[in-house]
């Protein structure tokens, strides 16, 4: 017997009552809504702007989920095998769960075909968090024409205006490595950049620099540059270390704990002892930062609480609310240890 309509049932939005209210025809709706055709991104956005208020929920047949109905939330990390990325995603995962939200890891390939934001769309994801990442326009733009807001955190370079970003205090981060290594009488002193040289690097390399001539007028750092490895650093410092006169203390800021670590084997390699003859301070905190022997003395960015509030701004916009569109920056703060 076939079913019996309900009058008193509300009916179900269509396609055509979407393409109306949204001033397009039911092709162009169609094709804003399943991710296709050339269109303009302010078009795709109304699009969707209009389904979500008519209350419109595609066909399983279309591919994806329906607009608004999955609670995810996306992490976006070039790898998830260090421990920085475990930081980042403990804390995006318990606020996720904290909101109501499933956390979904998205590793970024380095391949020109990934297509990354494409699944993300076809999942309904509710937003994304965008972790030391980079992202280039048409990958923005896939992620815009869909409605899907974006946060990024420690963006590797400066973020385009209007993306809402979370990062640390890395100025003021390098500028109290200074002081400190001046405090405790360093002699020399150098700072070991990574590479590339991402906007972190270079904006805690500024703060050491400013830091030093307001600790110490007229002192220099020697600079010296190595990939973001372990291993390249302590190729590019033993030089430095070799170099090192009779009483003389070199205090070597490091721009992230994974560097400090190569300033430790080429203190083993050069016979140089931590910290009599260098004094090593790092930048992070990661776990691995009080396995060192000796302790390393670093600057703590609170990762943790970072990803945390990518997270918390998402899912208050996808309650309704807006993203700020400017930066959320949370403080840093010097652990000293044994290093120095």
């Amino acid at each position: 017997m076939p079913p019996v309509d309900d009058p008193a049932a509300p009916r179900r939005a269509t396609l055509a009552a979407v393409a109306d209210a949204a001033g397009v025809s039911i092709a162009t709706a169609s094709r804003a809504l399943n991710g296709r055709g050339d269109l303009a991104s302010a078009t795709r956005r109304r699009v969707h702007a209009v389904a979500r208020e008519v209350g419109y929920v595609r066909e399983p047949s279309v591919g994806g989920r329906p607009l608004g109905s999955a609670r995810l939330l996306d992490l976006v990390l070039g790898s998830y095998d260090d421990d920085y990325s475990a930081e980042v995603t403990a804390g995006a995962r318990t606020a996720a769960a904290d909101a109501g939200y499933d956390l979904v890891l998205t590793e970024e390939r380095d391949t020109p075909d990934d297509d990354w934001p494409l699944r993300i769309r076809r999942r309904g994801s509710a937003g994304v968090v965008l972790g030391l990442i980079s992202p280039t326009a048409p990958q923005l733009s896939a992620l815009a024409d869909a409605s899907i807001p974006v946060v990024l955190m420690d963006p590797r370079s400066d973020a385009p205006r209007g993306l809402t970003r979370v990062h640390t205090t890395d100025h003021d981060g390098g500028r109290s490595a200074a002081a400190h290594l001046v405090e405790r009488g360093a002699t020399r002193f150098a700072v070991l950049l990574g590479l590339p040289r991402y906007r972190y690097g270079r904006t805690r390399h500024a703060g050491f620099r400013e830091g030093l001539r307001e600790a110490l007028p007229g002192s220099a750092a020697t600079v010296v540059q190595a990939e973001w490895r372990s291993s390249s650093a302590r190729d590019a410092v033993i030089p430095l270390l070799r170099d090192l006169a009779p009483g003389e203390r070199l205090g070597v800021f490091a721009c992230s704990d994974e560097l400090a670590a190569g300033v430790y084997a080429a203190a083993s390699a050069t016979g140089r002892r931590i910290p009599d003859d260098v004094l090593v301070v790092g930048f992070d905190d990661l776990r691995g930062a009080r396995w060192l022997t000796p302790a390393l003395t670093t600057v703590r960015q609170p990762i943790r609480e970072m990803a945390a509030a990518a997270v918390d701004a998402l899912a208050d916009a996808a309650a309704g609310g807006e993203l700020s569109g400017g930066p959320i920056v949370l403080p840093t703060r010097l652990v000293v240890r044994a290093s120095t």
